[in-house]
């Protein structure tokens, strides 16, 4: 048959143009971790398992802003847009750079948006990564949140979109249906579009004194908040009978969408994953179910709506809150396809649901569990959900035969007996006043990077903490005010409002810095500002007034002119519905006296899980720790971010303590590259085309773990 030479042309458009549109499918990096599916994936194959050798320095970008003194950080997986890069700084500060030279082309500061008293009470947080919205012509913005504002950027300019919210912000203290002004409320992970919606999650305090972490959803135009879900259930909806107080909602916080959302747009269903109920670690003011804590939701992205719910531990005593949401994929059952959605967990779980109905495509056991605590008033739930496939991705248990054999010999023996005296036999011991192991830690398991899926082969690939911690309950001791000094009274208050986190000898624990020495970095005004504003990890501690203020700075900072000034007890909270007859000694790591993990290695693993089988590809330790580079087998490390596969038959990750971005055969976990970076890279890599060229950028923020604090998004890409 004889074509046409203009029927040829034609055809060899179409093929071209059908050809283009699949090669732009999942080739850019227009949102958070790449997609609504949160799969961390690239459809690009210029960079690929032969060639991946190649890579070099294509740029690097100082956003400025960092803060050694204070470890600051940078988290941001940032996102790729009409050919610019949008990002935030350690301060906060959000910049948009040319994504194919690093040149910058605008930087917007929030510090420049607060009136001047203000300013003082601005709080540095975290920020992995901002919002983009299009009306699909001019009207283009970024949205993301430093301190406790939703802030709405114009994306060509950096200016603020003065038509949105209050002169182009949101408080996200206001719109919770409670009082909250007082509580510290923030959102570290960005928001997720649904039609002309953003919604929003929140990260709340992990204390007593915490917000309500319901879900709440704007017009992306006005800033108008169009609906709410209550994840701390209010009279007549589902979930209120899960709380044995009927006025639970009134003062229980927590339960906050905090790690983000994954999107089926077809559908109009957005998942999210939940934080614990506080406080933490005690549950005597909260017990019952505490519906809508550590669940997975699918709600209406509309309208808000409560379409199925599954909750992954009961009533929360660990911590052990969800620290990643949702992924959508794809699995093969008896030959059909299920669209599904897989969730990790800090446990070393994997949850994997059909995601329209929630119908568990593992079976689930609710499995009977320690239930007995020595705190009083404390309710545990006697059973717990365990999947019964895939098995977990880590250890779950801390055995004497799993003591650390690296330690000196002194040092191991001092942890077994140590191990010994702490409860440890099992996954759901609750905390304890005489010290339970944490196994999974805190951290995970697996933590708020989340895991990667490749839609191509089906596997799941996951980077795994396996460090075990110790959570040791202590009574809160009542002094009688009315003769108490100030250093008392500091102590007291120091113990109820700051120990949990710095610890009783003010030395820190896991995340939190030392307080040794503090008075030579803050003056009592510097003090009293940073209490009252919070930063970083720290929340603000707005419910305490000038008297406490003024005594926990007497005993903090050593003031010894002040310590027998006679305190008098202004607050008056008899009835302070956050008062607990508990609090802990600090999130604390199981390590050795020189500082080692007590725990025997892998300190951390890279894990590829065929979804469809449930059975393991492949895993290794992934990472080194510093201080044993030259053992014989790799010893692992904690890792925070997460990894992203390609089309090109590569994982990229960097997430390490060691200061790596790391390419593996995603097929075999060979690895195949590595380079050192300008510091640590706690946070997920972008991985997108432009003009003709795939580049792999990471943010070096380091900061965490004690590593070196920078400013730097590094770009690498083939010569």
């Amino acid at each position: 048959m004889k074509i046409s030479k203009a029927l040829f042309t034609c055809c060899i458009i179409i093929i071209t143009m059908v050809g283009c549109n699949s090669k732009k499918n999942n080739a850019g990096w227009p949102q958070y971790k790449g997609s609504d599916a949160n799969m961390h994936y690239s459809s690009l194959t210029q960079v690929d398992t032969n060639n991946v050798t190649q890579l070099k320095l294509a740029w690097q970008y100082h956003s400025g802003g960092v803060d050694t003194s204070n470890h600051s950080q940078i988290q941001c997986n940032p996102i790729m847009v009409d050919g610019l890069l949008y990002g935030t700084a350690p301060n906060m500060q959000l910049f948009a750079i040319d994504a194919a030279t690093g040149k910058e082309k605008w930087k917007f500061n929030p510090f420049d948006s607060l009136p001047g008293s203000k300013k003082t009470f601005f709080i540095l947080n975290n920020c992995r990564g901002t919002t983009y919205w299009t009306d699909g012509k001019e009207d283009k913005r970024i949205l993301y949140t430093a301190g406790s504002n939703l802030y709405c950027v114009n994306a060509l300019d950096g200016k603020l979109v003065r038509d949105f919210g209050t002169d182009g912000k949101i408080d996200l203290h206001d719109g919770l249906d409670r009082d909250v002004k007082d509580l510290f409320i923030t959102s570290t992970t960005p928001g997720i579009i649904f039609k002309d919606l953003i919604i929003m999650g929140s990260r709340v305090d992990e204390g007593a004194a915490a917000a309500p972490g319901h879900i709440r959803a704007y017009n992306v135009k006005t800033g108008k908040r169009q609906w709410i879900f209550h994840t701390i259930p209010q009279p007549g909806e589902a979930g209120y009978e899960s709380w044995d107080d009927s006025t639970a909602y009134k003062f229980i916080g927590g339960a906050n969408a905090w790690s983000g959302f994954s999107m089926d747009q077809k559908r109009g269903i957005v998942y999210t994953s939940t934080g614990s109920a506080s406080f933490d670690f005690f549950g005597g003011r909260r017990t019952g179910n505490d519906l809508f804590a550590n669940c997975i939701l699918a709600l209406d992205a509309a309208t808000g709506k409560l379409i199925w719910y599954f909750q992954t531990v009961h009533h929360d005593v660990w911590d052990r809150d969800l620290s990643s949401p949702p992924i959508l994929v794809t699995i093969t059952r008896e030959g059909k396809k299920i669209d599904a959605l897989a969730v990790t967990t800090k446990s070393g779980f994997i949850f994997l649901f059909d995601r329209t109905n929630g119908k568990a495509l593992n079976e689930i056991i609710e499995q009977p569990v320690p239930g007995q605590s020595d705190l009083v008033s404390e309710q545990l739930s006697p059973t717990q959900p365990i999947p019964t496939a895939p098995v977990s991705f880590m250890r779950q248990l801390f055995t004497e035969k799993d003591i650390n054999p690296l330690l000196p010999d002194s040092s191991y023996k001092d942890v077994k007996k140590r191990w010994a005296s702490y409860k440890n036999d099992n996954l759901f011991n609750p905390p304890s006043l005489q010290g339970t192991i944490v196994f999974p830690g805190l951290d995970g398991g697996a933590e708020w990077g989340g895991p990667t899926f490749d839609p191509a082969s089906g596997l799941l690939y996951i980077n795994a903490n396996e460090m075990a911690w110790i959570i040791q309950a202590v009574d809160i001791k009542s002094i009688p005010v009315k003769r108490e000094n100030y250093a008392e009274a500091g102590a007291r208050l120091y113990q109820a409002n700051c120990m949990g986190c710095h610890g009783p000898e003010r030395k820190g624990s896991g995340n939190f810095p030392t307080l040794i020495d503090i008075e030579k970095k803050y003056s009592a005004a510097s003090f009293d500002t940073l209490i009252q504003s919070g930063r970083r990890m720290m929340p603000a501690f707005k419910q305490l007034d000038l008297a406490e203020r003024n005594a926990i700075a007497t005993f903090v900072l050593n003031q010894f002119a002040q310590k027998n000034k006679r305190f008098i007890d202004t607050a008056a909270k008899k009835d302070d519905p956050f008062k607990l007859p508990y609090t802990i000694t600090g999130y604390n790591k199981f390590l050795s006296k020189e500082g080692y993990p007590a725990i025997a290695p892998p300190w951390g693993t890279l894990n590829a899980i065929d979804l469809s089988t449930g059975q393991y590809v492949w895993k290794k330790p992934f990472g080194t720790d510093p201080a044993f580079a030259n053992t014989k087998e790799p010893t692992g490390a904690e890792s925070y971010g997460a990894s992203v596969v390609t089309a090109g038959g590569l994982l990229f990750i960097a997430a390490a303590k060691d200061g790596k971005l790391r390419a593996y055969n995603k097929r075999d976990g060979n690895l195949l590259w590595q380079v050192n970076l300008p510091a640590p890279g706690f946070a997920t890599p972008a991985v997108y085309e432009m003009n003709g060229k795939q580049y792999i950028v990471i943010a070096c923020g380091g900061g965490k773990m004690s590593t070196k604090s920078g400013d730097s998004y590094v770009a690498y890409a083939l010569p």
